[in-house]
């Protein structure tokens, strides 16, 4: 019963943000957009019984660039809610049914990770955006890991940053038991896993809580972004460590 209401919940707060969207974002300013947005995000949380804790420096201004890792589907709901940004994503989110409204009215840049070119228009936008002092936001694992360790970073999108001459906050993602304080892998979207199967674990989880530590932003100070990246990986790694 406990995870049937909270779909129901969902569900409707679903269809708040699409009316939203639909009727209310075109008279909006910017800025009341993404008040919205990070709203929208942090009751869309509450309907899922999920938790946010948020520590460290939170920026308040851009230009910057959030780098985070990577665990869920879950992850885009509690860096919204933590702090309105506008997400790099895979292309294909676009074309989800509701997913890709949604995604795309939160200002989601979109690339074709298969192609060079394409990597390269969404770095120059990503230039652009940041030049024009927005909150900018990547996953540089490339895709969910099992919320155990972090992945390898890509360095293709830090390339903006170093263009831009923008700074990098590294931020550590991680979901625990609130009670036992134990890491839970329930919202985990990994492997064969299925959304649907992630997204059930998710409404069926007790005292679930995501756990945000934004880190000191960095600036390249010289180095290329492939030492870069795996600098903000080491940063991000330690981030994730630090108890909630």
């Amino acid at each position: 019963m406990l995870a049937l209401g909270r779909l129901l919940r969902m569900l409707v707060h679903v269809g708040v943000g699409l009316w939203t969207i639909y009727r209310r974002f075109p008279g909006l300013e910017q800025s009341a957009r993404d008040a919205a947005v990070q709203a929208w995000a942090h009751t869309m949380l509450a309907c899922l019984g999920v938790k946010l804790q948020v520590h460290g420096p939170v920026p308040e201004y851009g230009p910057v660039l959030l780098a985070a890792n990577h665990i869920s589907w879950l992850d885009i709901l509690v860096m919204h809610a933590a702090r309105h940004c506008r997400f790099i994503s895979k292309s294909d989110i676009q074309h989800w049914p509701l997913i890709g409204t949604l995604a795309t009215a939160g200002g989601t840049l979109y690339i074709t990770r298969e192609s060079r070119r394409d990597a390269l228009r969404v770095v120059h936008h990503m230039v652009e955006c940041l030049r024009a002092h927005e909150v900018l936001a990547v996953f540089p694992e490339g895709t969910t890991g099992d919320g155990a360790g972090v992945l390898p970073f890509h360095a293709n999108l830090f390339q903006a940053a170093i263009s831009a001459d923008a700074p990098v906050v590294p931020v550590g993602l991680r979901f625990i038991n609130g009670r036992s304080g134990l890491a839970s892998f329930a919202p985990c979207y990994i492997g064969d896993d299925t959304l649907i199967a992630s997204v059930w674990r998710t409404l069926r989880a007790r005292d679930l809580v995501a756990v945000v530590h934004f880190g000191t932003a960095q600036t390249a100070a010289g180095r290329d972004r492939r030492a870069w990246a795996a600098d903000l990986r080491s940063a991000v790694i330690r981030l994730r460590a630090i108890p909630g």
